[in-house]
């Protein structure tokens, strides 16, 4: 009632909805209590369906990324230990000295891998900037390397622009060791840390716009751990993304995150993987959504299929991460710690093939080079990429729940890859795959999740018709593309 009190109602007569456009927006009810009567009118909430912007199709499409790692301490001789990297700065930045840099060398080397994009760290947890900054001193402006003229941002650029890579740009601000930045926060006490802290977020401010006016359409821009919420005291980055770089898909700080991290570096994600998520960010730091720790990173690593956001997973990994390594910047004597290329595929299989975009972290070296051995398995994994699913047997696409993809003739099949339509949103909730074997729909893989793409493998069957059976979908199930390859792998 209007004062607040309880009314328990006799009866309810003539429900009404109001429609508008031809959908429900208003519900209204007359309440009777004894000889008294009351109308009532309920808003009726829109099912909203989530669905990925350009940005994030654009992102989820070109599913194979790299980051290219790249700092002063590639040069001290010093093993990296990230926490005291973050909190002791290098004693002295003219170690800085790639007397062979070659970015055209480091791109073509993504390219082999069969990468659509690659990132560049312009600044890590040192704060030292792999550019001509007008806002930063800690930058290539201060060395005597290239007569302080060098701008590894711009080569890396140039090079991604040849080789038809898209590129982005890593942008360290939660850490500056340099600057005694740690976890966002100026070292200080008083009005002298509250006026270094000003200066620190102008300078962060200025320099994304720097990155976001001088090179060119970017595709990533990576804030590492975050940037926090402004509203905490943080740079305000969003604002200058979107104004200079409309195209440029934004991960992340506490206002938006339109990527979100899967949850592990292990270059895999979990499944199922839903692309939506219960939040519009995963927030940053101490500021993060508690609820995305909870069962080592579930919610992370597996989405929410009933989010209200497109927020689709990321997974990551170095590619020195082999046999007990884990290392994102060049260290001597690594080369033993390089993935396979079994274990990158399956990382392949267990990211891509569950929905998710996976970047890579490569190394070069003080040189300026990638290093050869990198390079040479980089181009062994794209090669194994499209020997497996360059050329499948028969592709079909369609909408319904059900989809049948005939062959030629009665042809081994091993692998399957289904993809939605995404710029519809994820729809399909439950489904099986189907091959007609003697006769008889025989199921060959089931699942959950399918989004972008969905990858799976099964034992070598004899088929001249496969079935894709949607078993629950939310709403019209659109498959964009329905593929089956016989793959010859070994030991297996």
């Amino acid at each position: 009632m209007a004062d607040g009190s309880e009314l328990i109602a006799d009866r309810l007569e003539r429900p009404f909805i109001y429609h508008e456009n031809g959908k429900p927006k208003v519900l209204s009810l007359t309440v009777k209590k004894g000889d008294e009567s009351y109308s009532i009118f309920i808003p009726i909430k829109e099912n909203k369906y989530p669905v990925p912007n350009k940005r994030q199709v654009a992102w989820q499409e070109a599913e194979l990324g790299v980051v290219f790692h790249y700092d002063l301490h590639v040069f001290d001789g010093i093993k990296y230990g990230q926490g005291g990297n973050r909190i002791d700065p290098i004693p002295n930045y003219q170690i800085f000295n790639p007397q062979e840099l070659d970015t055209d060398q480091w791109v073509k080397s993504a390219k082999d891998a069969g990468a659509k994009f690659a990132i560049l760290t312009a600044t890590h947890e040192t704060g030292f900037a792999l550019y001509q900054s007008d806002v930063n001193p800690y930058s290539l402006k201060a060395l005597k390397w290239k007569d302080g003229k060098g701008d590894i941002v711009a080569d890396f650029v140039a090079s991604c622009k040849k080789y038809g890579i898209k590129p982005g740009i890593y942008l360290g601000i939660r850490w500056n060791s340099f600057m005694g930045v740690h976890n966002f926060n100026v070292n200080g006490e008083g009005a002298f840390r509250e006026n270094r802290q000003k200066w620190y977020n102008k300078m962060v401010e200025g320099m994304v716009k720097e990155i976001c006016t001088k090179y060119g359409e970017l595709f990533e821009i990576w804030f590492d751990g975050g940037a926090d919420h402004p509203d905490n005291g943080a740079p305000d980055v969003l604002p200058i993304v979107r104004k200079y770089q409309p195209n440029c898909l934004f991960y992340h700080n506490g206002q938006l995150a339109e990527a979100r991290w899967g949850g592990s570096e292990s270059g895999t994600v979990g499944y199922p993987n839903w692309s939506t998520f219960p939040y519009i960010s995963t927030g940053s730091g101490e500021n993060a959504q508690k609820d995305i720790y909870k069962d080592n990173y579930k919610l992370l690593k597996q989405g929410d299929k009933n989010g209200e956001f497109w927020v689709p997973a990321m997974a990551d990994t170095p590619l020195r991460g082999y046999n007990g390594r884990h290392e994102w910047f060049w260290e001597p004597g690594d080369e033993a710690h390089i993935f396979p290329v079994e274990d990158l595929m399956d990382m392949y299989y267990k990211s891509i093939g569950r929905n998710s975009t996976l970047i890579m972290g490569l190394t070069p070296n003080p040189d300026g080079l990638m290093p050869e051995p990198d390079v040479k398995r980089l181009k062994e994994w794209g090669d194994e990429i499209k020997r497996r699913f360059q050329n499948p047997i028969a592709s079909t696409s369609g909408k319904g729940k059900k989809i049948t993809l005939k062959l030629n003739k009665k042809t081994p099949i091993n692998h399957v890859i289904i993809q939605e339509d995404i710029t519809k949103g994820e729809r399909i909730r439950s489904y099986i795959v189907e091959g007609l074997i003697n006769g008889k729909w025989t199921i060959l893989t089931k699942g959950e999740s399918i989004g972008n793409k969905r990858i799976q493998q099964f034992k070598t069957v004899e088929v001249n018709k496969i079935r894709l059976k949607i078993l629950k979908a939310d709403r019209e199930p659109q498959i964009k593309n329905l593929s089956v390859y016989n793959v010859k792998i070994s030991n297996k």
